[in-house]
């Protein structure tokens, strides 16, 4: 959510920045919040000049009644109880006009960071730099769910019987795999000096709203029926609910902090067949980073998050590269985003593993986070965060990159310690 301040100082610029992001549609609510404001701020004056009126007469009545003047005394109460009325009719417009305005400052885009490229999709994301030689072995890389089948790792069936499309059973050593995995990125992290968190897997609607647009949650959030919880669909949401309606030591920042956390979320639409089996789905496992810093400090911070994947990832020998988002591909509460690509050696591209994004002041404004600056005034920070990784899907990439001719899968040397010492998996179908 912006400024107020912004909106009425600047109105082009937010509507310059409601365009880049190919969103003509919401050009009218920035005239709308204008004229709401207006109104807001002449009802407030009116509102505070009649609190000073009445403070002021009713101080006079007293007098008047102790100089005997009861005719007059009466007509002072009269005109409090007059000015009491237009008061109380005033403050019900100043609340009536106050959520008019949030409603539409929280669907009004954050402005972007100037060096967003603009583009209407994700089709016009730009490539920045890859890292690791992306390779094509010789022999056939088979479907992510058919190396895991034949490693007896993952069973389909029977989670489409207990729970329907988009769930699965991974076990034997896919799954020992998979929690080989989180237990490594949780270990980089903290060697990284980030301070590990296992957070609430439910939040409340006032924490959602904070966090992410309204479009996004429909999207993708489930709601707990009868309460007022949703399943989160990462850590972010808990982590930066974590500070809601709280005023930080500016000594205490950075925040950097690493959380695990299922995950759960809709994912609306169809995919193709690349996106089935354990793609896209409804529930997963992740370890994500957040940072809370300084406004000046959230780019270097946004440098250092993403970074911190493609090591994660490189230090596991898979190729990966880094994809600047467009205007048009960014969530509206988002200032810049990079997205981070695994090579993937069957469909011979990258597909997406993580996203590391800048949120600005956003979430902070919409949350009420503020650090306590006494030279300069209290203000809102920055936040940020960014996958570290996200099993299963990071599991396609890993298969299919350490996949031998003879179906054995190569357990990379930061993991072994993970998996009983053991430096291969062994297909058993």
């Amino acid at each position: 959510m912006l400024d107020i301040k912004l909106v009425r100082s600047n109105p082009e610029l937010v509507k310059e920045n409601i365009r880049k992001k190919f969103q003509e549609e919401k050009l009218p609510l920035v005239d709308e919040v204008l004229e709401l404001d207006k109104q807001f701020r002449d009802a407030r004056t009116r509102c505070d000049y009649l609190r000073s009126q009445r403070n002021s007469i009713s101080k006079q009545i007293g007098g008047l009644m102790a100089q005997g003047k009861k005719e007059e005394a009466e007509a002072a109460k009269a005109q409090v109880t007059g000015m009491a009325q237009e008061l109380a009719d005033l403050e019900a417009k100043e609340t009536e006009y106050e959520a008019e305005i949030k409603k539409r400052m929280m669907v009004i885009p954050n402005i972007i960071d100037d060096s967003v490229p603009i583009g209407k999709d994700d089709s016009e994301n730009v490539e920045l730099e890859r890292f690791g030689e992306p390779v094509v072995p010789e022999f056939e890389v088979p479907y992510h769910v058919d190396i895991m089948e034949r490693l007896d790792g993952i069973d389909l069936d029977s989670a489409r019987r207990t729970s329907g499309n988009g769930f699965y059973y991974l076990k034997g050593d896919v799954a020992r795999l998979h929690s080989a995995i989180l237990s490594y990125a949780r270990d980089f992290m903290i060697d990284r000096g980030f301070t590990y968190y296992i957070p609430p897997f439910m939040i409340r609607s006032a924490v959602v709203n904070g966090v992410m647009s309204f479009s996004e949650m429909e999207n993708m959030m489930y709601k707990i029926e009868g309460e007022d919880l949703y399943l989160i669909g990462t850590s972010e949401h808990s982590m930066i609910g974590k500070f809601i309606d709280t005023m930080l030591e500016e000594s205490e920042l950075p925040q950097t902090l690493t959380s695990y956390s299922p995950c759960f979320r809709k994912e609306v639409g169809a995919h193709g067949i690349e996106e089935r089996g354990v793609y896209r789905i409804h529930q997963f496992e992740k370890q994500e980073m957040i940072v809370v810093c300084k406004p000046e400090e959230s780019m270097e911070w946004f440098k250092k998050l993403w970074q911190n994947t493609v090591d994660f990832f490189r230090s596991l020998d898979i190729p990966v590269r880094t994809l600047e988002c467009c205007s048009g591909d960014l969530a509206d509460l988002k200032v810049k985003s990079l997205d981070v690509e695994a090579w993937s050696p069957r469909q011979k591209k990258y597909f997406e593993v993580g996203s590391c994004s800048n949120l600005g002041d956003a979430q902070a404004r919409r949350l009420g986070i503020r650090v306590k600056n006494k030279e300069k005034g209290n203000y809102f920070p920055h936040t940020l965060n960014n996958t570290v990784v996200a099993p299963p899907r990071m599991l396609i990439a890993f298969l299919e990159n350490n996949l031998c001719d003879d179906g054995s899968v190569k357990i990379p040397a930061p993991l072994r310690m993970y998996m009983g010492g053991h430096d291969k998996i062994l297909p058993r179908r």
